[in-house]
């Protein structure tokens, strides 16, 4: 039973922890959530901010890194061409101390 919870309890700490690796693709029924880039940063649930390395990427604070293969990715995404279609809005920014969550309650998504 303690080796169980062990386990359980690693791979949980391991997922939180777990750096912004995305890959986008080319069909919805292949990602893990939809998201929508919005033009203005108050249209946003979250500000992303691309980083050129995978290292960069870390937590759940917006900062992504775009991953050239699925497989390397922690999540799938797939760019819907409207807002309602999405299950996440985000705005690129230009600095990674503006990348940030403004609906926390959509940070789930991303975990």
């Amino acid at each position: 039973m303690k080796k169980i919870l062990s386990m359980a309890l690693a791979l949980f700490l391991g997922h939180i922890g777990s750096a912004q690796i995305v890959f986008s693709t080319d069909k919805e029924y292949k990602a893990d959530i939809k998201v929508f880039a919005v033009d203005q940063a108050y249209k946003a649930d979250l500000l992303v901010f691309k980083v050129n390395a995978e290292y960069k990427a870390k937590g759940n604070e917006g900062k992504w890194y775009f991953a050239d293969a699925d497989y390397k990715a922690t999540k799938k995404v797939y760019f819907v061409d409207a807002d309602y279609k999405a299950d996440l809005r985000i705005n690129f920014v230009d600095s990674d101390y503006k990348s940030k969550w403004i609906d926390k309650s959509k940070q789930h998504l991303m975990y």
